[in-house]
C-alpha cells in the first residue's frame, strides 16, 4: 500500500469503557467526565487533538455515555443565564468545549476491546491515516507528542505509536515494543509488539502509551484479528502484524516520549495528576502550593 501524503485531520477517541476502577463514582457518570481540577479529563484529550491540527473528532462511546455528547454540545439555558448575569468569564469556559472541534459519535455496543473500538471508526475514517487518543493518558500541552507523531507519519508513512521507558517491573501493565534505532534520536523502528508480557518475556522496557497514528490498513487486520489477551480484540496484536509485514500498511515507528504525562486511569495517579496540574495553575497554584507544603509538614 502506498503512503497517502494527505494531511491527517481525523482523531478517534475510544470512550466506551465502564470505568470499574472508579466505582461507585462511575456508576452513573462516565469516567471520562471525572474532573481534573475544573475540566473533565476528556476535554484535555480533545484539546490535544485540536492542538495537533486534528479538528475532526470521532468519539467511540457506549451505554451511559450521553454526558460526553452533552459536554461538547451547546447549553443554551446555561449560556443565557450567564449572559444575563454578565458573567463573561464563565460563559467563555462553557462555550469553549462546544467550539473546540467538529464532534462525531458512534456506539461500540459490546465492549470487545480497544481493537474493536478502533474498528468501529472505520466508516468515518475511510481510507485515510488517523490518530487514536486514549482518555486515560493526559499529555501536557507543553510537550506536543501527538504533533510529533503526525509529523513522523507524514514523513515515513505507515503507523506510529507513542513509547515511554518504564521500570521493567511495570512492563506487564503495558503493550511492549521491540525496537531498533533510527537517525532521529526520538524515533525508533518497531519490529515486534507484545500485549502485557510477563517481565521475563518482555522484549524491552519501551511501553506503548495511549497515542497512535495509524494507517487505515489496520482496519482490515482488525476485522480478522481473533480475541487475544483478556478475551478482547487487541490493537497491539493488529499492530504486531503491521510491523511484521511492511507491504500491508507500511512500517511501524515509535516516538519516544520523555515529557509530562498524567495517568488518570488509576485512582492514585488520578489524584497525583490533579495535584500536579493544580500546582502549575497561575490562578490556583500559589495558594494551593502553600497549603500543600503546610499540610505535608504538619500531617506527614
Amino acid at each position: 500500500m502506498t503512503h497517502s501524503p494527505s494531511r491527517i485531520t481525523k482523531a478517534v477517541i475510544p470512550a466506551a469503557g465502564l470505568g470499574t476502577r472508579f466505582l461507585p463514582a462511575t456508576k452513573a457518570t462516565p469516567k471520562e467526565m471525572l474532573p481534573v481540577v475544573d475540566k473533565p479529563a476528556i476535554q484535555y484529550v480533545v484539546e490535544e487533538a485540536v492542538a495537533a491540527g486534528l479538528s475532526d473528532v470521532l468519539m467511540v462511546t457506549g451505554r451511559n455515555k450521553r454526558p460526553l455528547e452533552d459536554h461538547f454540545d451547546r447549553n443554551y439555558e446555561l449560556e443565557q443565564a450567564l449572559t444575563l448575569k454578565g458573567d463573561t468569564e464563565r460563559l467563555s469556559k462553557v462555550q469553549e468545549s462546544s467550539d473546540l472541534a467538529t464532534m462525531h459519535y458512534v456506539r461500540q455496543g459490546d465492549p470487545r476491546g480497544l481493537g474493536h473500538a478502533v474498528l468501529c471508526a472505520a466508516p468515518h475514517v475511510g481510507d485515510e491515516p488517523f490518530a487514536v487518543l486514549l482518555g486515560d493518558d493526559l499529555i501536557d500541552p507543553r510537550d506536543p507528542l501527538l504533533a510529533r507523531m503526525v509529523e513522523i507519519q507524514e514523513q515515513r508513512g505507515g503507523s506510529v505509536v507513542a513509547l515511554m521507558e518504564v521500570d521493567p517491573a511495570q512492563i506487564h501493565l503495558y503493550g511492549c515494543a521491540a525496537v531498533e534505532a533510527t537517525e532521529d534520536t526520538d524515533v525508533v523502528k518497531v519490529h515486534d509488539l507484545v500485549e502485557k508480557p510477563d517481565v521475563a518475556d518482555a522484549p524491552s522496557n519501551y511501553a506503548i502509551i495511549g497515542r497512535y497514528v495509524l494507517d487505515p490498513a489496520v482496519f482490515e487486520i482488525l476485522r480478522k484479528t481473533e480475541p487475544g489477551r483478556g478475551g478482547e480484540i487487541q490493537l497491539t496484536d493488529a499492530l504486531q502484524q503491521l510491523s511484521a509485514d511492511e507491504k500491508v500498511g507500511g512500517p511501524v515507528h515509535g516516538v519516544i516520549f520523555q515529557g509530562r504525562r498524567y495517568d488518570t486511569g488509576d485512582r492514585g495517579d488520578y489524584l497525583r495528576a490533579i495535584v500536579r496540574l493544580a500546582c502549575e495553575r497561575e490562578d490556583l497554584g500559589p495558594d494551593f502550593r502553600t497549603w500543600l507544603r503546610s499540610y505535608v509538614s504538619e500531617e506527614m
